[in-house]
């Protein structure tokens, strides 16, 4: 996994083609409030969709079964109806997937499981490897919790395009030694994330069942060389980007004459700073402009399209996408993660959801707001011998807010004791935002009818502008 985002990123680092503003977007303007979206009805809900969150088993080296069920647990009650769990090779990881599938039937939830083959990580040269892989289909086909799909056992992959298992072509490899020993009630709904270009999707016909669009979740394509002029005028017409289904049109509209199922990527984040001494991963993707909540309310807009979204992730602390509590082990990744908590956006996520699964905004029954920032200006300068991340340039130094309204009312949002703007919002949620310079603190209050509802600011944040180190991480915190 680790290796092919490296190449990934220098790849999308050369393609920098892209054909103008993509789709229907409200600019998001300092002092302006986007719309408001108030509960109403989507596209008819036309067969069940799922929401699943992407989950690193490679991280759970101390967990326990009471590990396993609090996350479970957790994600169940944000409206997540499964982990796509991500196995690599390590030793362990198989009684660690097993802890996984005994707390999800320990939970009495129905929540769902599958197996998202890590295949930078597993060995994929020979026919003997593919043994593994079909270990683990036969060992969990029949449980309780495993996602059955179209009546067939729910499978997935990172990457996996170069595998042929010791075959002719990677189409002969997938097919003869996985799917199809395969058979009755171990037989295989194979959605995979290949990294191959749309057109070649026929290439697959009778292997895959669909794809799963990975690189969906973030605007991979804007890059440092995309923005010349880091001014902000520049920077704000990246807001175009954020969210936008692009790239989800073109893998469905490829995958149409073969009948097959999408999956959609939706996260709130990415910052990765490995140094070349380890992973070799520094860089950032675009996440400003309330990425997720503006991938979901996209994805919502083609939910006919789409089958299962899938966020990432649920605890991938290297890369800064997770959503899930900071626990188990993470992968050398505390320098930039520890004390920076990422359940507000989980919070945000039943909302969502349920807009999905069902095609209808849910009414807002609490009034809650939640922020993030970097915890340092963009342009800051660290003693890092790692350096600053790839398109550090790209990202806007300002605080981002999301506010669920029960009726309209006012918000206040601050960054220092001179910067600071009142907006009104309606029933619903509205998005904000506001700049922030160095030695700044965010504070969003929201009052109603004279009252203070909300009075939200979290007092070990501020705004470094010397920081030890570079962390593009985000700083989330939501009201209670």
């Amino acid at each position: 996994m680790l290796l092919a985002f490296v190449l990934l990123a220098l790849l999308f680092v050369a393609d920098l083609g892209i054909s103008g503003p993509i789709g229907n977007f409200a600019p998001v303007l300092d002092g302006v409030a986007l719309t408001a979206m108030s509960p109403k009805q989507l596209s008819r809900r036309d067969s069940t969709k799922y929401v699943v969150a992407h989950f690193m088993v490679g991280n759970t080296y101390p967990y326990t079964l009471k590990n396993w069920l609090s996350d479970i647990l957790l994600a169940h009650q944000s409206g997540i109806d499964g982990f796509a769990l991500n196995a690599g090779t390590d030793s362990w990881q198989p009684q660690q997937v097993a802890n996984a599938y005994q707390a999800a039937l320990q939970s009495g939830t129905g929540f769902k499981l599958f197996l998202s083959f890590d295949m930078t990580s597993l060995p994929c040269s020979s026919a003997n490897d593919a043994a593994t892989l079909r270990n683990y289909i036969t060992t969990y086909a029949s449980h309780p919790n495993q996602l059955i799909y179209n009546g067939r056992v729910f499978a997935s992959t990172f990457s996996g395009e170069s595998c042929q298992f010791g075959q002719s072509s990677v189409q002969s490899g997938w097919s003869t030694q996985f799917l199809q020993q395969l058979s009755g009630k171990n037989a295989v709904y194979f959605v995979p994330s290949f990294f191959v270009d749309p057109s070649t999707f026929q290439s697959f016909k009778g292997v895959i069942d669909g794809i799963y669009n990975w690189n969906s979740a973030w605007p991979t394509q804007v890059t440092s060389r995309f923005v010349p002029d880091f001014v902000s005028s520049a920077l704000q017409s990246l807001s175009a980007y954020v969210g936008a289904t692009t790239t989800d049109q073109e893998y469905i509209n490829a995958l149409s004459s073969m009948g097959g199922s999408y999956m959609a990527s939706v996260s709130p984040w990415f910052f990765t700073h490995y140094s070349p001494q380890t992973y070799n991963k520094n860089w950032i993707y675009l996440s400003d402009y309330h990425l997720y909540a503006q991938r979901w309310e996209d994805l919502i807009g083609i939910r006919g399209q789409v089958d299962i979204a899938q966020i990432i992730s649920w605890n991938d602390f290297g890369e800064c996408h997770y959503i899930g509590p900071i626990e188990g082990a993470q992968p050398n990744s505390q320098a930039w993660v520890d004390g920076f908590n990422h359940t507000g956006w989980l919070s945000m996520t039943s909302y969502y959801a349920t807009a999905f699964k069902t095609g209808t905004y849910p009414a807002i029954s609490k009034d809650q707001i939640v922020i993030w920032s970097r915890p340092h200006p963009a342009f800051a300068t660290a003693p890092d011998p790692v350096g600053r991340p790839a398109n550090y340039e790209i990202t806007a130094d300002k605080i981002w807010a999301v506010v669920f309204a029960t009726s309209p009312a006012t918000v206040t949002l601050s960054t220092s004791s001179t910067e600071s703007q009142t907006f009104s919002v309606t029933a619903g949620v509205t998005k904000l935002s506001l700049p922030i310079s160095a030695g700044g603190f965010m504070k969003a209050v929201l009052q109603r009818n004279g009252q203070t509802i909300i009075d939200l600011q979290p007092q070990n944040f501020s705004f470094n502008p010397s920081p030890p180190s570079y962390n593009y991480n985000a700083f989330v915190v939501s009201s209670s």
